[in-house]
């Protein structure tokens, strides 16, 4: 099972596929280079991009992102400004690998992107989000080489493990109190248990506590699992948070050519002109909440991956609007809303797919607004039930939805695609909170059509840049 730590992770914009997840590729590859005792020896590293990573990895920053990575970065601990410095050094011929060891490096040589070509493996279709890095020494002799898949989200996978059909994962070898392959059989453990949802989650994630491979928030810990993973989850949120207030206040415009001016700042001020009384003040403060965070993530700020950094915005602003528009909202309710919420995500991340390059933006804003939906049922109170209704709502009216960014950067449509998604997921909840009969489709069903829509939709509607309104809006 996929932990709760493992959806919602904290790294900066602005691409958990394209960022968080090759800079993280390039740590494990380092990691790797030096448990084989051959870093002493490399003098020159290669890194080679296929499919939509090389499509769009540019307006990504999947570029600085893996020179981050080898030069060994982290995700949720870089400083933004870091990047600068490390490409700076790499301008001028050289990369510093783990900090310790200056290689040569010279870009039209040692990163490649390759848009021509979709896989690492021309003949053998993978994963369209595929990266190689080679070290050599100085004869040019080729001391380690190793591809990664960037799976959404900003999970990763070898090649090797991707090629081994049915292997065991460190995933799937976790025990845990309460296993669900299904929303259907989610909901029958929980019934069969008498609690709910994110009772069932929190019980799993004290099970997993002891796991440390999974990277969670930097807590004191307690010594008490069930705190510490309460601990866990409110750090994630304070972080989210954050990424809303440095949204709503800092202004300007947004880097990568585009000249997108950022528009949080200026909708905050507006709406503290308005008359209290505006019985849809509320849902404009969603679109606030969710437009400062993805402004925050495409100028390369920290934001939670949640389940994607392209769907950054629609969990925090949902979670804002909670706390801030709904009179008796407390933290235990914001807990019960991330534990449910990991819970519809962890469904798609495991039977389905939260990658742009592989099913499209339903994929990212999609899920994060089923997400949402489901997690503000169960923070209001709702019924499991509910909460599975709501969570299909949201979805449904999500399928087919292509992801096209403009110049490959996550600011149009991104940006408001997330107050979109936000203010369905609000919605969604609302209908499923007024529904008292059974309804038809149910979330096992939409998940495993958005997957399947997904895979017949064309690949140039895909975060390739190559359709859509990326084709048809002339850049400026």
């Amino acid at each position: 099972m996929t932990s709760l730590f493992e959806l919602f992770k904290i790294g900066i914009g602005p691409s958990s596929s394209h960022t968080v997840a090759p800079m993280r590729a390039a740590l494990a590859f380092l990691r790797g280079v030096q448990r084989g005792n051959v870093l002493d020896r490399v003098a020159r590293v290669r890194i080679d991009l296929y499919g939509s990573l090389a499509l769009t990895g540019i307006g990504h920053g999947t570029d600085s992102a893996v020179l981050t990575g080898l030069s060994g970065e982290t995700p949720d601990t870089i400083e933004p400004t870091r990047h600068d410095a490390i490409l700076a050094e790499a301008a001028a011929g050289s990369l510093t690998l783990n900090g310790t060891r200056q290689v040569s490096f010279q870009r039209d040589r040692d990163l490649l992107f390759h848009k021509d070509q979709m896989y690492p493996d021309a003949d053998t279709p993978t994963h369209p989000n595929g990266v190689r890095f080679s070290a050599f020494d100085d004869a040019g002799e080729t001391l380690a080489e190793e591809v990664f898949y960037s799976i959404g989200g900003g999970f990763i996978i070898t090649a090797e493990r991707f090629s081994t059909s049915g292997a065991a994962t460190p995933e799937s070898s976790r025990v845990i109190p309460f296993a669900f392959r299904s929303a259907a059989q989610l909901l029958e453990v929980a019934a069969a248990n008498n609690i709910t949802i994110a009772d069932l989650v929190l019980a799993n994630e004290i099970a997993m506590m002891a796991d440390e491979k999974i990277l969670r928030p930097r807590i004191a810990k307690t010594g008490d699992a069930r705190t510490d993973v309460r601990n866990g989850v409110m750090a994630l949120w304070a972080v989210m948070n954050d990424s809303i207030e440095r949204g709503k206040r800092n202004d300007g415009i947004l880097p990568g050519g585009l000249h997108v001016r950022r528009r949080a700042p200026r909708l905050t001020a507006r709406l503290g002109d308005k008359p209290s009384g505006d019985p849809l003040a509320p849902l404009d403060w969603v679109t606030v909440f969710a437009m400062a965070v993805n402004e925050e993530n495409a100028a390369g700020g920290r934001v939670v991956t949640s389940p994607t950094n392209g769907a950054a915005g629609v969990v925090p602003a949902v979670a804002r609007y909670y706390r801030d528009f709904i009179t008796d909202a407390d933290d235990e309710g914001l807990l019960r809303y991330f534990l449910t919420a990991a819970a519809i995500g962890i469904l798609y991340k495991e039977n389905a797919s939260i990658s742009g390059a592989e099913v499209g933006c339903q994929g990212e804003v999609g899920v994060a607004c089923s997400m949402a939906a489901g997690g503000l049922v169960a923070a209001l109170g709702g019924t499991n039930l509910q909460v599975e209704h709501a969570a299909e709502i949201g979805m449904e009216h999500n399928l087919g939805m292509t992801c096209d960014p403009i110049g490959g950067l996550v600011q149009i449509p991104c940006i408001e695609r997330n107050a979109m998604g936000a203010v369905k997921a609000v919605n969604a909840t609302r209908m499923a909170m007024n529904e008292t009969d059974e309804h038809k489709v149910s979330l096992d069903q939409v998940i495993k059509t958005m997957y399947q829509t997904g895979l017949d939709m064309q690949s140039r509607y895909k975060e390739t840049s190559l359709a859509g309104l990326a084709l048809n809006v002339i850049e400026c």
